[in-house]
């Protein structure tokens, strides 16, 4: 192991510990606000998240090599959600530059067997000053085996602003496998292929994903999970004359509690 990830992975665990502490203030808020009724009154309900990983990898594409710290936090009721999501370098030891920081606004309906959603991402990257948008809309069988789903994004920024330009077809499965009964821990692993058109490419390709993570409740509303995964680019997503990716592995925790 190389110093360069010795410090990243003594940075993570830092990270970890003192992020957990500055979120404690508001989530003790947030659950005031929870016994008090004002959510339920309203009939809404949020969630915070706070992943630590030692690199950031999207759809094939290594936005960053250094260790990331990704805060999210969203609100929703009525089928809609409204989230924030961010992402920060905190090692800042490579050339890239991929603090990011995202809203998303989602409606999703649930039919009898059949989960639909649509939306919008805007992006926007502060530390080059470029941003993006994205439509997109998915389509999920949570009841059937290996709960397979189909995403298809559009993402029309302008190029010249940092927009991608092109589209993104995700299919996924997953697959929750008990380990202990008492607390509900899982083996949680999931699949799945991109296919790229000319998003932030020339051509086309795309990208496999393998990522596994053990689910660990925490309390109620809180949930802790260590994740590993791997990330493989094809076609023009691996051509060194267009994407010049490279197949990846990653790891880091993740912590979500609800309200």
């Amino acid at each position: 192991m190389g110093l360069k990830n010795r410090i990243g992975k003594g940075l993570c665990g830092g990270l970890i510990v003192g992020s957990v502490l500055m979120l404690a203030p508001g989530l003790r808020t947030a659950h005031a606000a929870y016994e008090d009724g004002v959510l339920p009154e309203l009939k809404l309900e949020g969630s915070a998240t706070l992943d630590v990983y030692d690199k950031y990898l999207w759809r094939g594409f290594t936005l960053d090599t250094d260790p990331v710290i990704q805060p999210g936090i969203s609100i929703g009721g009525y089928g809609f959600t409204l989230s924030s999501w961010s992402s920060f370098d905190v090692s800042n030891s490579d050339a890239l530059t991929s603090d990011e920081t995202d809203i998303i606004i989602d409606y999703t309906y649930a039919f009898e067997s059949v989960s639909v959603s649509v939306g919008h991402t805007t992006y926007n990257f502060p530390g080059s000053g470029l941003r993006s948008k994205e439509w997109y809309c998915g389509v999920s069988l949570p009841d059937v085996l290996f709960s397979p789903k189909m995403t298809v994004y559009d993402d029309y920024g302008k190029e010249e602003n940092g927009g991608g330009d092109g589209q993104y077809v995700n299919l996924g499965v997953s697959y929750s496998i008990p380990v202990i009964s008492a607390p509900e821990i899982s083996l949680d692993l999931a699949a799945a292929v991109g296919l790229n058109h000319e998003l932030f490419i020339a051509g086309d390709g795309g990208d496999y994903l393998l990522s596994a993570g053990l689910r660990i409740p925490l309390t109620k509303n809180a949930v802790f999970v260590p994740k590993i995964g791997y990330a493989a680019p094809f076609g023009d997503l691996k051509s060194a004359d267009d994407g010049n990716q490279k197949s990846r592995t990653y790891g880091g925790v993740s912590l979500a509690v609800s309200f």
